[in-house]
C-alpha cells in the first residue's frame, strides 16, 4: 500500500475503563471512542471519509496525550486537533465543549449559552453531545443534566462516571 495514499489511520490505546479507538486523517482526529474496534467509529464518519481505507499506525501525539491524561495530566487532550462534521451551530457547541476545563462540569443549558445560544437550546446541546464523534477529546462527558445525575453517554454511564472521577482526582 502506498503510504502517501489518503487514508484513515487508527490506533487503539488501552485505558482503565475501556480500549479507546483513535482515528485520524491528515494529522487531525476525526473520531475517538471507547471501543476496541475502530470500524465502529469509522462507520460513524462522514461519507467522504468512509471512502478512505483504514490502516493501523502510531498516532503519535494523540496517543501520547491519552497516556498523559491517564497519568494525571487531565488537560493533555486539549492540545490535540480534532474536527467533525456539523452545522455552524453544532460547531459552536463543539468549540464550547472543548472550552469546558477538565475537572469541571456544565449543564446542557450552560453549554448552549457558552455557544451563543439561549439557555432553552439545551436540547440542541444534548444532541451535539449525542452525536459527538471525538470523545473524550471533545469532552461531552463534562455535561450533566441540571436536574441531577449523570445523564446519558454514548459509551455508557460507567465510562462517563469514570472520566469525571479521574478528572476530579478520585480514581487511583
Amino acid at each position: 500500500m502506498d503510504v502517501t495514499e489518503p487514508m484513515i489511520l487508527t490506533q487503539i490505546v488501552p485505558t482503565p475503563v475501556s480500549p479507546l479507538a483513535l482515528l485520524a486523517h491528515d494529522g487531525v482526529l476525526v473520531a475517538a471512542g471507547f471501543t476496541a474496534d475502530p470500524r465502529e467509529m469509522y462507520a460513524r464518519l462522514s461519507p467522504s471519509l468512509r471512502t478512505l481505507p483504514l490502516r493501523e499506525d502510531d498516532l503519535g501525539d494523540a496517543a501520547l496525550a491519552v497516556r498523559e491524561y491517564l497519568d494525571g495530566k487531565i488537560d493533555a487532550l486539549d492540545r490535540v486537533p480534532a474536527e467533525q462534521p456539523g452545522t455552524p451551530t453544532r460547531q459552536r457547541l463543539y468549540e464550547a465543549l472543548r472550552a469546558v476545563p477538565a475537572g469541571t462540569t456544565v449543564s446542557y443549558a450552560v453549554l448552549a449559552e457558552r455557544a451563543g445560544l439561549p439557555r432553552t437550546a439545551a436540547r440542541a446541546a444534548g444532541s451535539a453531545c449525542a452525536q459527538n464523534l471525538v470523545a473524550p477529546f471533545v469532552p461531552c462527558h463534562r455535561v450533566l443534566p441540571s436536574t441531577g445525575g449523570y445523564g446519558g453517554y454514548y459509551y455508557g454511564t460507567p465510562v462517563k462516571e469514570w472520566l469525571l472521577a479521574h478528572e476530579s482526582g478520585v480514581t487511583a
